[in-house]
């Protein structure tokens, strides 16, 4: 559990960050969400103390990270950025093997904990452990800067923007890669973006920012159906927002028992991506199945529109 108490960041007589306070479950991914200069990045800087907070503290299960050195305290914490800021001089093995080496990890621990890694993020160590950087592509850069936030198993990783330079296509990759990074290894993970489309498809909870304050912390859903400003409703988006809140729901969560004929979806589909799949197709119905091919049963273009209602 993180804990962020009336967090507060003054630079002289302007206030970044103006009384912040929310509780970030444990094995969550929480999106904080705002436009440039909301204080979006500086509330994330504040929780690793690259950011010294003017007042307020922060809390992980329980002790105040103001009680170790800020040095200390970052070890423990991952921490990946745009840009991915890997080492050019070194290796993709020795960028992830970085912080295990700081801590003082013998050869073979860190050895391993590197081919996991690797393997986790679809990179052959054998391919790819002694090559450097600038032999990379910025996708591969990516995971490897992730990999690297990843590799002491911190208990909280915290992404500032971490796909903003990718390409839309990587960048969907980066992000599936992501979400199966967090259920792999049970990582709680805060996460920093612009982008309203990638806060609901990534976040279990998001936080969205303006001129320092928070103005609503939740559930997707709950942003959508109950927002608690103007500001939240506009960045949310008032013309689609049946639309995202159909993304935020699966086939498999709504399917309907039976069997119909039609198209076959994936029980992971999006109701979203379902509806535009029928829409395409011309048909009012598809048979659901997982990933087996067993039957989940079956949607409706009636049933899924019912979903994109509040």
């Amino acid at each position: 559990m993180i804990t962020i108490e009336n967090l507060t960041k003054c630079y002289g007589a302007a206030t970044v960050v103006d009384g912040v306070s929310m509780q970030i479950p444990r094995n969550s991914l929480t999106v904080i969400v705002g436009t440039s200069g909301s204080g979006k990045s500086t509330l994330l800087r504040m929780v690793n103390r690259l950011v010294e907070p003017t007042s307020g503290r922060v809390l992980l299960d329980g002790s105040d990270t103001r009680a170790q050195p800020p040095h200390l305290l970052r070890r423990r914490i991952g921490y990946a950025i745009q840009g991915h800021g890997l080492f050019p001089h070194r290796t993709v093995a020795e960028n992830i093997a970085t912080v295990p080496r700081l801590l003082g990890w013998d050869a073979a621990r860190i050895a391993a904990r590197v081919s996991e890694l690797l393997e986790a993020f679809a990179l052959e160590p054998a391919a790819f452990a002694g090559q450097f950087p600038h032999q990379l592509s910025g996708g591969q850069q990516q995971r490897v800067g992730v990999a690297r936030a990843l590799a002491a198993g911190p208990q909280l990783l915290l992404m500032d923007e971490p796909f903003g330079a990718l390409d839309p296509i990587i960048r969907a990759k980066a992000q599936d890669d992501l979400l199966d990074i967090r259920r792999r290894f049970g990582t709680t993970i805060v996460l920093v973006t612009h982008d309203m489309d990638e806060a609901f498809r990534l976040g279990d909870h998001v936080a969205v920012m303006s001129g320092g304050r928070m103005l609503q912390y939740g559930p997707p859903a709950e942003l959508l159906t109950r927002p608690a400003d103007p500001l939240v409703s506009r960045m949310t988006g008032l013309a689609d927002r049946a639309m995202r809140l159909l993304s935020l729901s699966t086939a498999g969560e709504a399917a309907l028992p039976g069997t119909v004929d039609g198209p076959e979806v994936a029980a992971s589909a999006t109701l979203r991506d379902v509806l535009s799949e029928l829409m395409w197709r011309g048909v009012d119905a598809a048979r659901v199945t997982d990933a087996n091919g067993t039957a989940r049963g079956h949607l409706t273009v009636a049933a899924i529109l019912a979903r994109g209602r509040p």
